[in-house]
């Protein structure tokens, strides 16, 4: 199961319109969506959803049903080359156990996030909240925020939205919350937990309630909640190196 790039997998190129529009599922009908086909070289499958985001993951993940479709296709002309990815990258080009030079330099890199500090500041305001996703996901720009070990390896990236009001709870927050669900779902499949979104009567200052949970191939587990800080609330996605295990309702 290919880790979550989330928006290195989302791309978000502005490639021009080649082919029509089919629905996608993933292996176990679990989630789906509609968008393009573009290439595929075997191994993975690259699809422009009607949003304008593109995707590119393991065709394994697919349904049979377009598995096959995918054996009858050649890429388009001018369908955008294959993304060279890291199969150890959890999110973007990052990788647990990266240190901070390598975190900063694999940031500074990217394509997919964007900062509006000077590099010359990073050393004295650090790199949590420096970096943003360039474009939105489910009408929110996310922040990037980082934990690490005592050896200084990294152990945990969080996306985390804007801190919004609580009248901002139930709409955009729950739409951020719906996208980032059906791209973790397509991208790792079924959740180990899964629930409806957070209500915000159940949130307290400073805790992440996460709804969704999945593990990550390559050890680890992907979380999706909402927090709240100082009566504001957001959504959050966290990559950690640890095994986080579903609550077991008796």
């Amino acid at each position: 199961m290919l880790p979550f790039h989330v928006l290195l997998l989302l791309g978000l190129l502005a490639l021009p319109s080649a082919a029509q529009n089919r629905t996608w599922r993933n292996a176990d009908s679990s989630s789906s969506f509609v968008g393009e086909y573009l290439s595929h070289d075997g191994k993975r499958v690259t699809i422009r959803r009607q949003d304008g985001r593109v995707f590119t993951f393991e065709i394994d993940k697919l349904h049979e049903a377009d598995r096959s479709w995918l054996k009858t296709q050649k890429p388009p002309e001018g369908a955008a080359a294959d993304v060279e990815i890291n199969p150890n990258a959890v999110f973007d080009t990052l990788c647990f156990g990266d240190n901070r030079k390598e975190v900063e330099q694999k940031l500074k890199d990217s394509t997919m996030v964007e900062t509006a500090l000077d590099e010359t500041f990073f050393g004295r305001f650090g790199l949590n909240g420096t970096f943003r996703t360039k474009q939105q996901i489910g009408g929110l720009h996310c922040e990037l925020y980082f934990d690490w070990t005592e050896n200084g390896g990294l152990s945990e990236i969080s996306l985390q939205t804007e801190s919004l009001g609580a009248d901002s709870y139930g709409g955009k927050l729950h739409e951020n919350w719906q996208e980032l669900s059906k791209v973790l779902t397509l991208l790792h499949g079924k959740p180990l937990q899964t629930a409806d979104f957070p209500d915000r009567s159940e949130l307290q200052n400073d805790l992440f309630l996460a709804s969704h949970i999945w593990r990550l191939d390559g050890g680890g587990s992907a979380l999706l909640g909402t927090s709240m800080q100082g009566g504001k609330y957001q959504v959050v996605v966290r990559f950690t190196t640890e095994n986080i295990q579903p609550v077991r309702v008796p």
